[in-house]
């Protein structure tokens, strides 16, 4: 076992002012989405009166209108520089959020939900070419362990805060956790002020498209493979383990965002160590190990929520929170370094964006599919979540052969 000493190393990923100012900007704009993410789908269907079936088709749209805003968003921060692309993106996302306690209907949740998911498709290729441009190649995996680390602290602070103020009871709640989430969008934007542009590759403009993107195999097989690993292991717990906790056995909105920070608080503990102990290790085994955690986990969700009480369930849940956040470190370490790695300079923003296209089609798939079986049958999509997650995890080993084996490990 390493020792404390060793844990505290860990936590100093050594990395640039600029990069730090960068995760500070992620932890204020998380804080918001944190608030707010867990209790979207109870507003719409509680607050608004919007069916399961509907209000899930609106979560939907959210990755739907980031795709094509995504693919967009690659080639100009490739093109344009991702700083800028970054700060159009979070006043995008402003707008968008500031119009929600507008909703009165499916169609106007499922318009807004794209305008929000646009934002959000030019936001991650940028910040993440971004982040990748600041940070030395040999600290990359670092970067990404903290920023995965400073966002889900953000993330479980926002969902414990917008649990002490979300009330059903009281629809005006809702609208504060609105306007605190395009406050914290505003303020990241101002934030870039303070972080230099990085200079572009000399090659950029001639170096392709997405095109050659697309005819990197390897690349391609980890795109299928981490779309099946977010529609089933992530989707289900942003988007229908909050609406189900409650319905079913009562978990109040304050518990709902005490499993949040349970889930978050174990990534931010443990996703830089955990960062650190695969450095030299092969990456596609971390995946299947994330996959075997996250199988076992929504296997026990049904047998708690349905025969537990509303306190029991909470502390069980926030178990189970923990158990997903530990397998989120895994996927946090190795994906966005990975495609880093297999990505060709010059086509850096090109690369992340088809990497956040894959997380967005997963927000697509899941929600739109998760929604139509929990109205009919609850306890089936935690059995079709464990059921894809195992078969993702033997997936990774599968494909660990077709990568180059420059890349199978991690740097460090």
């Amino acid at each position: 076992m390493p020792s404390f000493r060793a844990y505290l190393r860990s936590l100093n990923p050594r990395l640039p002012r600029a990069v730090w100012l960068l995760q500070a900007g992620g932890l204020i704009n998380a804080f918001g989405i944190g608030a707010v993410l867990p209790f979207v789908i109870i507003y719409l269907h509680t607050i608004r009166g919007i069916s399961l079936t509907v209000a899930g088709l609106a979560a939907a749209a959210n990755a739907a209108g980031a795709l094509p805003a995504g693919a967009l968003g690659g080639a100009f921060a490739d093109r344009y520089g991702p700083k800028r692309l970054l700060a159009v993106a979070l006043v995008a996302q402003t707008v968008a959020i500031c119009c929600f306690p507008l909703i009165r209907s499916g169609w106007q949740a499922i318009g807004l939900e794209l305008a929000l998911g646009a934002g959000a498709g030019m936001f991650w290729p940028s910040q993440s070419s971004l982040l990748t441009l600041l940070t030395p190649p040999d600290r990359i995996h670092a970067a990404f362990a903290q920023q995965r680390a400073t966002m889900n602290l953000g993330i479980g602070l926002g969902g414990l805060v917008g649990g002490l103020i979300a009330v059903v009871s009281r629809p005006w709640t809702f609208d504060v956790l609105f306007a605190v989430d395009g406050a914290t969008f505003l303020l990241f934007a101002l934030l870039l002020a303070w972080i230099p542009s990085p200079p572009r590759p000399a090659h950029a403009a001639a170096a392709g498209s997405y095109a050659a993107v697309l005819r990197d195999r390897p690349f391609l097989g980890v795109l299928v493979l981490n779309t099946a690993f977010i529609a089933a292991g992530i989707v289900p717990l942003v988007e229908f383990l909050p609406v189900y906790a409650k319905s079913v056995a009562g978990v109040s909105e304050q518990s709902i965002g005490l499993v949040f920070f349970a889930n978050t608080m174990a990534i931010v503990l443990c996703q830089v160590p955990v960062a650190h102990a695969l450095e030299g290790r092969r990456r596609m085994p971390a995946l299947a190990v994330m996959g075997g955690v996250w199988a076992a986990a929504w296997l026990a969700v049904p047998l708690v929520v349905e025969h537990l009480g509303p306190v029991s369930a909470a502390l069980a849940l926030s178990a189970v929170g923990v158990a997903l956040g530990l397998g989120e470190c895994m996927q946090g370490a190795v994906q966005a370094p990975l495609v880093a790695d297999l990505a060709v300079p010059g086509l850096l923003g090109r690369y992340m964006a088809l990497s956040s296209a894959s997380w967005q089609l997963a927000f697509v798939i899941g929600p739109a599919v998760g929604g139509r079986i929990l109205d009919r049958q609850r306890v089936g999509l935690w059995l079709l979540a464990s059921a894809t997650c195992a078969l993702a995890a033997v997936g990774a080993l599968w494909l660990e052969s077709t990568i180059p084996q420059r890349v199978r490990r991690t740097r460090g």
